[in-house]
């Protein structure tokens, strides 16, 4: 006789062992946060290195075909971009030096905001001019003084200069040994699973290179396109802003959106027009129209196919774990797991899950016969 205990006895094991399956799986994801967060020092540098790697990896290949060794190869490679960053870095000086004869009225301008501020909260919240001065005055005494301020910022600054050039080695090595890596991890692998590895590897090599690539000529266009508009709206140093603008498109989301936020206090604080500040608002507008129907898709295209859901979790996930880093690293590194996770079967659930909805592509589109024009 079967009991009605014997008969639910194997729901309650299934149900268990998935019970059991999910702890575990939340438990390794709260260890790699944690993981990811206390060794965020030693990993940055790293997983900068490694993007910045691959995305010069078919440079450093071209110039060994050219006959070049390949740490010569990796050493040329590694200079064109520092002098392209070099290239970036005097621009935006230029433009501050212009931008610079200004700021004394810019400052008037802001201490006249504060004042007005300092008078709406006197106002509204009861406290007074002289009680908000001693809250800053407190506020200011309790974090060290103007000392210990320099000596954090001097700090900071060693830390940056010391990743940069550890970033540096590290795409050296990264290009230089990167035969011998991919040996180690085909050493791994076993035989029937030897082609699937260099399909995996070649796959995350391609989603970064397209990815930073199709980034960088996005920057370009949005330059262009907001230093058109920029112009056109009457904004002093359009050209600065347009370049701020398209370089903080390297966070994706809040990236625009914070330049041209910008924008508007600085030309408001410069005695800018209602009609200028609108301006500035239809022209973000229109260059994120254009960007996301038309840019996106041609420059970047469909490698790096992510579900929205997850792209943006995997940015507020980066920004707490690694701060601006994970912010700016945070796309690429969610692409190459997801590449790893469509070549791993135990993983191709959560690579189905990670990547977004495939779409018949339509041959009459404006994106394929713009790209039908290039080809």
């Amino acid at each position: 006789m079967i009991t009605k205990t014997a008969f639910l006895q194997p729901n309650s094991n299934m149900h268990s062992f998935n019970l059991t399956r999910w702890v575990f799986i939340i438990l390794f994801l709260f260890g790699l946060i944690s993981g990811l967060h206390f060794t965020r020092e030693f990993l940055i540098p790293v997983a900068f290195a490694t993007v910045l790697a691959m995305l010069l990896l078919p440079l450093s290949r071209w110039f060994e075909k050219k006959g070049l060794g390949r740490g010569m190869a990796a050493l040329i490679s590694i200079l064109l971009i520092l002098f392209l960053l070099t290239g970036i870095i005097w621009l935006l000086s230029w433009q501050i030096s212009t931008f610079s004869e200004d700021f004394g009225n810019i400052k008037q301008k802001i201490s006249g905001f504060a004042i007005q501020a300092r008078e709406y909260v006197s106002n509204t919240l009861g406290i007074s001019q002289d009680q908000q001065k001693k809250i800053m005055k407190q506020q200011q005494s309790g974090g060290g003084g103007a000392g210990k301020m320099v000596t954090s910022i001097l700090s900071a600054v060693m830390g940056i200069l010391v990743d940069f050039i550890l970033i540096l080695v590290y795409i050296f090595l990264l290009l230089f040994f990167r035969s011998h890596l991919k040996k180690f991890v085909m050493m791994q692998m076993k035989g029937d699973e030897k082609p699937e590895a260099r399909i995996m590897i070649e796959g995350s090599s391609k989603v970064v290179q397209q990815y930073l690539s199709g980034l960088g000529l996005m920057i370009v266009c949005l330059w262009i396109m907001y230093g058109i508009g920029f112009s056109i709206v009457g904004v002093k140093h359009a050209i600065f802003f347009a370049i701020l603008c398209g370089l903080l498109e390297i966070i994706p989301f809040v990236g625009n959106l914070t330049g041209t936020s910008l924008t508007i206090l600085m030309a408001a604080s410069q005695g800018g027009s209602s009609g200028m500040i609108i301006g500035i608002i239809i022209t973000y507008l229109v260059v994120q129209f254009l960007q996301t129907y038309i840019l996106e898709p041609l420059v970047v295209g469909a490698e790096v196919n992510i579900n929205p859901l997850f792209t943006i979790l995997v940015l507020v996930a980066g920004e707490l774990v690694w701060g601006i880093a994970g912010l700016v690293l945070a796309i690429p590194l969610l692409g190459m797991v997801k590449i790893i996770c469509d070549h791993v079967d135990p993983l191709k659930p959560y690579g189905f899950l990670i990547g977004g909805e495939k779409k018949a592509k339509s041959k009459s589109g404006i994106i394929e016969k713009i790209k039908g024009k290039f080809k």
